[in-house]
């Protein structure tokens, strides 16, 4: 007896479709997805606190053109990796709407990986501007001149996406568990401002706190933010990068392993109360 297609082959063909009605949904939702995006201009903000404050003269080695190029460099990272997944999954599993999607022969998190992919176009045509802002500003002395880096740039990017996605749909899961995950993912956000470089850059630390410095380059929430703009930055060689480029990948799939696990039992939570 032969058998029918395995769900990852039915998800990998359904994939570009899914893409296309996600994207068409954030064409249709601009304005939304508009906001979406402006919530994230910290840095923007911080580059004005930052550059005030080294007026005086450079803090831990970076002086007003440094400081320009890595806020301005962390605007262009958080617009690039940044998703809303947690906030989408809470909704459906309390409104009961996830068993819509439960129903189709696409598993739901492969839907919701392609809706907030999909979105990604519209968040590269706002971080362009501010890239050619940046470029103008600081020019080209700033940034890496190895093309080897600038592909490991690309690589630790989606890995830093992977890392967020992931992250943000475990927390969503377990609103399969809770009432609601919202205020998990509250403290995880707080965490993730705390130590990733993304209010200020992480060397600020070296000096006067070396151990936490560097234990906080073996944490994911250094590599959703701060490795990848210091890897823009030429603040890496080829050899630490790639160190770095490991430690990255084994948290994306240390998290789409831990993922898999806790959307599997919690599915199985959510069918066995009836919903």
């Amino acid at each position: 007896m032969s058998r029918g297609p395995s769900s990852l082959a039915i998800t990998l063909r359904a994939f570009p479709t899914l893409l296309r009605v996600g994207f068409a949904d954030a064409v249709a939702y601009r304005a939304e997805m508009v906001v979406w995006m402006l919530t994230t201009t910290m840095p923007l903000v911080n580059l004005a606190l930052w550059h005030t404050a080294a007026a005086g003269g450079p803090i831990a080695g970076f002086g007003q053109t440094q400081l320009t190029a890595y806020f301005l460099a962390s605007f262009i990272v958080r617009q690039l990796t940044g998703c809303w997944v947690v906030w989408e999954m809470n909704f459906e599993i309390r409104t009961g709407r996830l068993s819509q999607r439960l129903l189709r022969p696409v598993s739901p998190l492969a839907g919701y990986m392609a809706e907030n992919l999909a979105a990604l176009p519209l968040r590269v045509l706002l971080s362009l501007p501010m890239a050619l802002v940046l470029a103008f500003v600081v020019g080209g002395r700033e940034f890496s001149h190895d093309p080897a880096i600038w592909l490991m740039v690309v690589l630790a990017l989606c890995l830093a996406w992977l890392i967020i996605f992931f992250s943000m749909a475990i927390l969503g899961t377990l609103a399969l568990y809770l009432e609601s995950s919202s205020s998990l993912w509250f403290m995880w956000q707080g965490l993730f401002f705390a130590f990733s470089g993304y209010l200020f850059p992480l060397p600020f630390l070296e000096a006067h706190a070396p151990r936490l410095f560097h234990a906080l380059h073996g944490l994911p929430f250094y590599y959703q933010s701060g490795f990848p703009l210091e890897l823009m930055l030429g603040r890496h060689d080829r050899a630490a990068a790639l160190h770095y480029l490991g430690i990255e990948a084994c948290w994306a799939l240390g998290l789409g392993l831990l993922l898999a696990v806790v959307w599997r039992a919690g599915v199985k939570r959510w069918n066995a109360y009836g919903a």
